[in-house]
């Protein structure tokens, strides 16, 4: 009784948590579906009167934010490709490659974890700069492109490959370049998922380095032309749901279609080696 009790109340506290959670962003698209000025009436109502897409068009059309949409698309699509792809190399290396210093570089980089990343803004945003890359997308890219920790988490789980398996591989003719992509990346590809996945929403809600490094209007990100609107829109609340819907939503539900394969990799990469 006092089990089922118990159990009983973590539920309701989850469900109760949950609800919190979930109402701001129910709120935020009930918003962006209102008239002009109804949401900041009293009291504001919970679902609109008579649901209207102006605002999504204005978005489109008016304010071009299609081309930013676009852009975050292109940045996020791109820098999880090649993100997942140099982690899976760098982080098979160091797990099972012999080569000379190989131990001094990993510890070398699990020091830069204790780095906070605004640190290296600066440095990064002047080398940037001198191979003539500020305020282009590529420019915008390159943060992406590697992570310490998907390469300490790759590294981890390609450590439970058996040796054997790759030495017999390699008795039988095959290149390095073919066992790592015939043998390795089928083993690690839990881990590779939950790197693109969460690279793919780092990358997206990224605002702080697209604002340092981008400056013409037409190249910015979804979370950069959202807050470029505060100023001249900032009355309209739901002009700006509608927007932050647009931001939010697209990697929303692409974490939820993949939250599962998300927290397994990541679970079964603590765990490895």
């Amino acid at each position: 009784m006092k089990r089922t009790l118990a159990r009983s109340a973590v539920l309701g506290a989850l469900i109760v948590a949950a609800l919190f959670t979930a109402a701001p962003l129910v709120w935020m698209v009930s918003a962006s579906l209102m008239r002009p000025g109804e949401s900041t009436t009293l009291p504001p109502p919970l679902i609109p009167h008579h649901p209207t897409f102006e605002h999504y068009v204005a978005l489109f059309t008016r304010l071009d934010l299609g081309r930013c949409l676009l852009n975050s698309t292109l940045i996020a699509v791109v820098t999880t490709l090649l993100s997942v792809i140099i982690n899976a190399m760098a982080g098979y290396a160091f797990a099972k490659l012999r080569f000379r210093g190989r131990e001094r570089v990993f510890r070398w980089l699990m020091v830069a974890l204790v780095v906070p990343a605004q640190v290296g803004m600066l440095p990064l945003f002047l080398e940037l700069k001198a191979l003539h890359l500020v305020n282009t997308l590529p420019g915008a890219m390159i943060p992406y492109l590697a992570s310490v920790l998907g390469i300490f988490m790759v590294r981890q789980y390609a450590q439970s490959i058996p040796d054997d398996l790759l030495d017999a591989a390699r008795l039988d003719g095959a290149s390095e370049f073919r066992i790592f992509w015939s043998v390795v990346l089928p083993v690690i590809k839990p881990i590779l998922v939950t790197q693109g996945i969460f690279n793919l929403l780092t990358s997206w809600n990224d605002f702080l380095w697209p604002l340092i490094v981008l400056s013409d209007e037409r190249k910015f990100t979804l979370p950069v032309a959202l807050a470029s609107l505060v100023g001249e829109h900032v009355q309209d609340t739901e002009l700006m749901m509608a927007g932050a819907v647009l931001t939010v939503l697209p990697v929303l539900l692409l974490f939820l279609a993949f939250q599962r394969l998300y927290i397994q990799g990541a679970t079964m990469g603590s765990t490895k080696g």
